[in-house]
This record gives C-alpha cells, sequence and structure tokens, in this order.
C-alpha cells in the first residue's frame, strides 16, 4: 500500500488485516503488558473471588479474556482457580499449544457473559483517527501512507467533530488529537454481552485536564518504540481518553492493585539468612508489583469497571 488513507484505515488493516501485525506477531515479543506478570494474575484471581462472592458463587462463571495475547493471564489462572470458572479467550491468532485444554480459544465474541470480562490493552489498539489543526486554525484528518509519511486530508465534521467538541477541544495551529469515538463505541459493545459480573478494561490512557497535546499515537517492536509506520511489521496504539468511555468507575492501576492485595514492600533483610529461597521468592513478588504499580510505568494504567 503506497496511497495515503486516514489513520483508522491504515491500523484496522496493518493490525488487524490479512498479514497484520495482530494476527502474525505474539505481543510479548515486542513490549510488556500486565497481563504477562504473574501476580498480575494473582490480584485478579482474587478479583475474580470478590466478584464471584456478589453473585452468589454461581454454578457457572465465566473469565472471558477479550485480547488474550499469549495466554499468559488465563495460563496462570487456570492454576489459580478450580474447574467451576470456565476461562476462555477471544484472539485472532491460533490458541498457542502449551495452554491447557481448559482455556476456549477463538475469534468471536460470545452472546453473553456470567462473571468477569476482562480487556488488557485492547482499546488502545482500537483503529482511530488523528486530528490536526492547521496553519488557518481548521481541524483537519491526518492521513497517513505506507512509508509513514502524513499529511493533512478532509475537515472533521458530523460525530468526529463533535466528540472533539466534547472530549478533546483542539484549535491551536499544530495541536493533535487522537478521535476516541470508536473506543468508547468497542467497549459499550463489550459491556453489553454482561449480564451478571463486572467488565474491566485496563489501559494507557488520559484525562481531559491533561490531554497530551502532540497526541500519543506511537509504534512497538522488538521491545521498543518506533515511529507508527503502518506497514505490518510493528504494533500501532495510541493512549485512551479514558474518561470519555462509558464506565462505573474509573481508577488508577496502582490503586486497584493495592485494593486487591498487592504489596511492593521489600521483604525483611534477616528473611535473606533464614529462608534464603523463601526470601528470592518474596523479592520477587514484591518487585514485580513495584513495576506494576508504578506511576511512571505499568502503574499508570487506568482501571475502568462496569458491574451488572
Amino acid at each position: 500500500m503506497t496511497g495515503f488513507e486516514r489513520w483508522s484505515a491504515a491500523m484496522a488493516r496493518t493490525l488487524y488485516g490479512p498479514g497484520g501485525f495482530y494476527r502474525c506477531e505474539l505481543p510479548g515479543r515486542h513490549f510488556a503488558t500486565s497481563a504477562q506478570t504473574p501476580v498480575f494474575a494473582e490480584a485478579i484471581a482474587r478479583l475474580v473471588d470478590d466478584v464471584d462472592a456478589r453473585l452468589g458463587r454461581p454454578d457457572r462463571f465465566t473469565i472471558l479474556d477479550v485480547g488474550a495475547g499469549g495466554g499468559e493471564l488465563l495460563e496462570r489462572l487456570a492454576g489459580l482457580l478450580d474447574d467451576r470458572f470456565q476461562l476462555a479467550a477471544v484472539e485472532l491468532r491460533p490458541k498457542p499449544p502449551h495452554l491447557p485444554n481448559r482455556i476456549a480459544w477463538g475469534p468471536d465474541l460470545p452472546d453473553a457473559v456470567d462473571g468477569l470480562l476482562i480487556a488488557c490493552e485492547l482499546l488502545d489498539n482500537v483503529p482511530c483517527d488523528v486530528a490536526v489543526v492547521d496553519p488557518d486554525g481548521r481541524v483537519r484528518y491526518e492521513e497517513v501512507d505506507g512509508t509513514g509519511a502524513t499529511r493533512l486530508g478532509d475537515p472533521v465534521t458530523g460525530e468526529d467533530a463533535a466528540w472533539l467538541a466534547a472530549w478533546w477541544p483542539i484549535g491551536t495551529p499544530g495541536e493533535r488529537a487522537e478521535i476516541g469515538a470508536p473506543r468508547d463505541t468497542r467497549w459499550r459493545g463489550l459491556t453489553g454481552l454482561l449480564r451478571r459480573g463486572t467488565a474491566l478494561a485496563v489501559d494507557y490512557g488520559h484525562m481531559r485536564h491533561a490531554r497530551p497535546a502532540a497526541g500519543t499515537i506511537t509504534g512497538f517492536k522488538d521491545g521498543r518504540e518506533i515511529p507508527p509506520v503502518p506497514d505490518g511489521n510493528r504494533d500501532i496504539t495510541a493512549h485512551v481518553a479514558v474518561d470519555a468511555v462509558a464506565c462505573d468507575r474509573l481508577e488508577p492501576q496502582r490503586e486497584a492493585l493495592r485494593r486487591l492485595g498487592l504489596d511492593a514492600t521489600p521483604p525483611p533483610l534477616p528473611l535473606a539468612f533464614q529462608d534464603p529461597v523463601g526470601y528470592a521468592h518474596a523479592l520477587a513478588a514484591s518487585s514485580a508489583a513495584a513495576r506494576l504499580m508504578d506511576p511512571e510505568g505499568l502503574g499508570a494504567h487506568w482501571w475502568l469497571w462496569t458491574d451488572r
């Protein structure tokens, strides 16, 4: 592809089209997520117990991971939860052969969910358009070609203009914004599947009082942040305007994990002499918790909750 197109079309093609990044690559090879960390799974298992108790310990409780990546979260939950809990992944790639048989795997959403629906770093990969203020103060779509070159396109109008006015107003020449309406729509669709239980989105994001003037769209490959060239060989992501996404409550990941019992306090040093193996395990767990709760890193994620 060499012609120019809007970012939403470029992201859809390069991430999810034939030969796209998410059809061919495992995310864990290119970037780190909370879902890849064992202590995160332990916190989610405690969340499952909370939701399960609220629902009265039903006979059937489903944990649906939408955009499951390599299945790391469900694999660890399989070792933490008994067989009453049904584990299911929605993912475009085939199921990794090492995952337990009890994990259902496929590309399609179910008709309904009773239990916990979780989406870790899904919304930031929902294709969206980029708006730019031109030198005359007009808000226009940005277009991109297959080399990453960009140009200004048509004026932003209609629902996209209304979304910007409500959630991310821009007006100074050179200001940029990612139009988050498709993310809002995607989350409404997912929470609409929930009959009883909780839906949880975990993602990087920002609030209206602190929108980034230059936008956030970027690329990742092989553990490095790189330019967002829509060539199918890299992840392309943009942070989520989380306050625009309809949910019951919103909180930083570090606060949510603290409530769920994660503790980043290092173990006492004398334990290293009394129980070296126990000390090593405790130190590894506290270090992983600290990484998940780091406000400059994964701790900056937002948790978006919806309960039924």
